[in-house]
């Protein structure tokens, strides 16, 4: 059997709702329960899981429940505050519009530096920058700073260069659900394309129809904790039975 490919053990997340606190040397060499202070809240804790290569995994909760934090972590772009996630091998993130890309930049030099920070070679790049542009349908744009695109053309631009890079892991947090529907068939298909290459998904999105078409398991989040972790199927009854659909 695979050994996984991710594994989290007991992961917390603790954020302040006042961020212009001060913590003094007492709080931070103190207790756990001195550490919980008045305006700190767990967007996630005691949240433990392991992934296969190629398990694709539907994230599941309410707004505000943690999803696209779990995302950061198994990105490695957030810390936890417990806990651990191990991470074996690179990750392909698209978790937000402007995530890796420089506003700035044009989206040519964009789709250079985002690729080159990822681990493509120059000809690599070279080689696979024709299909990001006819993906993206960016030919027009190509010389316009990434700042001024539409949230469709960004995401356009940004899921071509992710879907062409060689990391295992593909991290998806409801980009989907940004474009025309041409486009969305086109994402979809590319997907389905990578999942047949054994890559690992994670996937955060509202659409039941997404989640069951492409993951196969489901972690539900609610208050911060894993409540199920299971057949995405019975993930969703599960959740539409307590939040409706």
């Amino acid at each position: 059997m695979d050994h996984p490919i991710i594994e989290a053990q007991g992961l917390g997340v603790r954020f302040r709702r006042n961020r212009g606190a001060r913590r003094s040397f007492k709080d931070l060499f103190g207790g756990r329960k001195r550490r919980s202070r008045a305006g700190e809240f767990w967007a996630l804790r005691d949240v433990s899981f392991e992934v296969r290569p190629g398990e694709a995994i539907g994230v599941v909760g309410r707004n505000g429940q943690g999803k696209s934090t779990l995302l950061k972590l198994v990105a490695g772009v957030l810390l936890p505050d417990e806990g651990r996630v191990q991470v074996r091998g690179g990750v392909a993130p698209l978790i937000e519009l402007t995530g890796g890309f420089v506003g700035d930049l044009t989206v040519r030099d964009n789709i250079h530096l985002t690729a080159g920070l990822h681990g493509l070679s120059r000809r690599e790049i070279a080689d696979r920058f024709d299909s990001i542009v006819d993906f993206a349908e960016a030919g027009d744009v190509l010389d316009t700073p990434f700042k001024h695109l539409s949230s469709g053309m960004k995401v356009r631009v940004a899921f071509a260069v992710v879907s062409q890079l060689d990391e295992p892991i593909l991290l998806v947090d409801e980009v989907l659900a940004v474009g025309d529907k041409a486009f969305r068939a086109k994402c979809y298909t590319r997907i389905e394309e990578l999942l047949a290459d054994r890559k690992t998904l994670f996937l955060v999105s509202h659409n039941e129809r997404d989640l069951r078409r492409f993951c196969t398991r489901g972690l539900y989040l609610d208050r911060g904790g894993l409540r199920l972790d299971g057949p995405i199927d019975e993930v969703l009854e599960r959740y539409d039975a307590e939040h409706g659909s």
